[in-house]
């Protein structure tokens, strides 16, 4: 590149570092954050700690649904789709980015040309030439056009990696809600097996009594509704569970196939007491609001990218290289070329298009406002209703565990008092159903105690941390 061209260099940037930005500097919105979450009396105190800071498997601690949990972080498809989002923007970003700099470009040609003989006073003749050159354009950002696009990209990547973290943690959610739902239905299925080979014992007492004619055919009727009542429950949670392998084997991105198990949900570490924190952390820990809020700067930058298309835009360009027609004076001083131009443009008619363009960005920048404002709420929401949940679900555990205990006290006492000939065989057909029911509950409680804590570590953004 020859002086001349050069020498507008620093005249460039001197006009880059003048130059301004147009359109509005992101602030973080004002929102109306809570001091404490809505929940139980003692639950709803702030604390410097929260569960949502907690790792993962600090949490779950059942080996085998670590490994479950493990897996799906790796062979998950949503896991895989949210990573390549983020490969996207990545490369997004650099295109963008790209702008902002000079584009150069080199050339070289070769042309050899031979002319016939048209008369005495145009013979033939024969001419090579050969050109090297370097090619430079510079649109330059004077006005921050390509500044507020690339931040714009630079907030969409962001965004789409705390995009990727919350699926993160719903894949974490699924899996550990899926786990729990496979153990409770292994127990319920335990629990039928067991009650129906009780019940098998007790018909065919209950038969050879009617032999003997010491009990009644009703008394046998009624001893085969029991026995089928336990039976007819077995297939069916056969079904459910083969069912809830299929949903896991998919969850950890493999083809439907059986899952191997680790501790009983009556055994699943369950802390008596959960700290969420305080709900201005919220804004920080949860990836659904940092991506909405991604989304927002991001909107909020493209306003100037449209605002900057009223002004000029100003561009550089310049060619240097050599040209002769023997390769062997190419590089000689005489076949030294060069050429050097600054245009600038300014639009004067479009229409309106223009300023429907920052229009249409200014209300799609309110639209992401509205929708972080909506997602933070939701968020608060989510976070009461799961602390709620995990209070009332272990008090409902609880009761239905005497309940259950009741239960099984009066189906033994009636089972006594029918062979002791003081009552009927009905009453032990309603007292061993309703234990039976009961007993299902109980499974059906210590769930969905399980699943109030699966959801109240989502809600409070637990899971994505490595």
């Amino acid at each position: 590149m020859t002086r001349s061209f050069c020498s507008l260099l620093p005249v460039a940037l001197a006009v880059l570092l003048v130059g301004c930005t147009v359109g509005p500097r992101y602030q973080r919105p004002v929102v109306d954050v809570p001091a404490t979450y809505r929940g139980p009396a003692d639950l709803s105190e702030p604390k410097d700690i929260s569960l949502g800071d907690a790792k993962w498997w600090t949490v779950f601690q059942d080996p085998q649904l670590q490994d479950l949990i493990r897996v799906a972080l790796r062979q998950n498809y949503d896991v895989r789709i949210a990573a390549t989002r983020v490969l996207q923007a990545q490369a997004q970003l650099g295109i963008t980015r790209a702008d902002q700099l000079p584009s150069v470009s080199a050339g070289a040609d070769i042309v050899s040309q031979r002319n016939p003989k048209v008369s005495a006073l145009f013979p033939a003749y024969k001419t090579n030439t050969g050109e090297l050159n370097l090619s430079v354009i510079w649109d330059l950002d004077f006005w921050g056009k390509y500044r507020r696009a690339t931040e714009a990209a630079r907030a969409n990547l962001l965004a789409s990696e705390w995009g990727r973290r919350a699926v993160l943690d719903t894949v974490i959610a699924n899996v550990a809600s899926a786990y729990f739902q496979l153990r409770a239905l292994d127990l319920q299925l335990e629990i039928s097996r067991r009650t129906l080979a009780s019940r098998q014992d007790s018909l065919h007492l209950t038969q050879v009594l009617a032999q003997n004619g010491s009990a009644s055919d009703l008394d046998v009727r009624q001893a085969e509704q029991l026995v089928y009542t336990a039976s007819e429950t077995i297939p069916d949670l056969e079904r459910q569970i083969q069912q809830q392998e299929n949903l896991i084997s998919i969850l950890l991105g493999q083809n439907p196939g059986p899952v191997t198990r680790g501790r009983e949900i009556t055994e699943q570490p369950n802390p008596l007491s959960v700290p969420e924190g305080l709900p201005s952390e919220l804004l920080e820990r949860r990836p659904d609001i940092r991506e909405a809020e991604q989304n927002l700067i991001a909107a909020n930058a493209r306003i100037g990218v449209a605002k900057a298309a009223y002004f000029p835009d100003i561009s550089l360009t310049g060619t240097g290289g050599f040209e002769s027609d023997a390769l062997t004076r190419l590089f000689t001083g005489p076949a030294g070329l060069w050429d050097a131009a600054a245009s600038l443009t300014q639009p004067i008619f479009e229409g309106g298009r223009l300023r429907s363009n920052v229009r249409l960005s200014e209300a799609q920048e309110r639209q992401e406002l509205l929708t972080y404002e909506s997602v933070l709420q939701e968020a608060f929401r989510e976070v009461s209703d799961s602390l709620i949940a995990y209070q009332k679900d272990r008090e409902f555990r609880e009761q239905q565990g005497l309940l259950t205990t009741a239960a099984q006290g009066a189906a033994h006492l009636s089972d006594i008092r029918y062979r002791g000939g003081t009552a009927s065989y009905l009453e032990v057909l309603t007292n061993e159903t309703d234990y039976f029911s009961a007993e299902l509950n109980l499974v059906e409680a210590e769930l969905h105690e399980r699943l109030a804590l699966v959801q109240l570590y989502q809600a409070l953004g637990g899971g994505w941390q490595d």
